[in-house]
């Protein structure tokens, strides 16, 4: 779309059009409500923002497709490092956007009040639960990878690192790890799979939008974890079991 189109419509109309145009607005301090009757070169003005900029971020990918990196080929250090890049996207930005939608979220009509009461008690106690998932695995499970990498490659301390493999394991892991895999069944629920009604609100229209696209997002976490890194995860292990068995052999 050429940058005179975007700029001569409404705020509310972009936002209608493609419901992940009110995310972007939103980091730029443009709500899209409140400016709704507003072209975007009128709320961009009100803003002391540069119109050219906005639409550059409206018209840019919001993010790189896991589908197009070769995450099956990264060494297990990196992985985890892109897993926890999306665990800082989740945790300070999604995740606190949504929680601003669903706070503001005021029903007009009888038919969605219900939803919105649910949606205002679930999802904060989603996020309270998903936060702490999220810093317990980066201090449980990736902490073990990273002393498993760095054992491979011959840098540890064999007393610290046998009473580690002792306490921790790769399978148990990933048993727990399945507990996880399908948090936000409760919202589904709620949302009735996310389905809304064309005349809904254009906010509830959003909302089910970023709670669908977040959901999708989760798959993808989960699959990278399940298929890539927990297998990449359980060869180390035993690699470094093996280190184990060749230093008391030779001892």
């Amino acid at each position: 779309m050429e940058v005179s189109g975007l700029k001569s419509k409404l705020v509310g109309q972009l936002v209608d059009e493609n419901y992940v145009h009110a995310y972007v607005l939103f980091y730029f301090g443009i709500r899209f409500e409140e400016y709704s009757a507003f072209t975007l070169e009128q709320a961009c003005r009100d803003k002391g923002l540069q119109v050219e900029q906005v639409v550059r971020e409206l018209e840019s990918p919001t993010h790189l497709r896991e589908a197009e990196l070769p995450l099956i080929s990264y060494p297990i250090d990196l992985i985890i490092e892109y897993l926890k890049h999306s665990h800082f996207l989740f945790i300070k930005h999604k995740l606190p956007y949504i929680a601003k939608l669903v706070e503001g979220f005021k029903a007009a009509t009888k038919e969605y009040h219900a939803i919105e009461r649910d949606l205002k008690i679930v999802f904060p106690l989603f996020v309270e639960d998903f936060i702490h998932h999220i810093y317990e695995e980066e201090d449980t499970l990736f902490r073990y990878i990273k002393a498993l990498d760095r054992a491979s490659k011959g840098f540890y301390i064999p007393t610290r690192l046998y009473q580690l493999m002792e306490r921790c394991s790769v399978q148990k892991f990933a048993v727990e790890h399945d507990v996880h895999d399908d948090e936000m069944q409760g919202i589904r629920k709620i949302t009735n799979d996310y389905e809304v009604n064309a005349d809904a609100p254009l906010r509830m229209k959003v909302i089910y939008n970023e709670l669908k696209d977040f959901e999708k997002s989760l798959i993808t976490h989960a699959r990278i974890e399940n298929e890539i890194l927990f297998p990449k995860a359980m060869m180390l292990e035993t690699k470094v079991k093996q280190i184990f068995v060749e230093r008391i052999r030779f001892n």
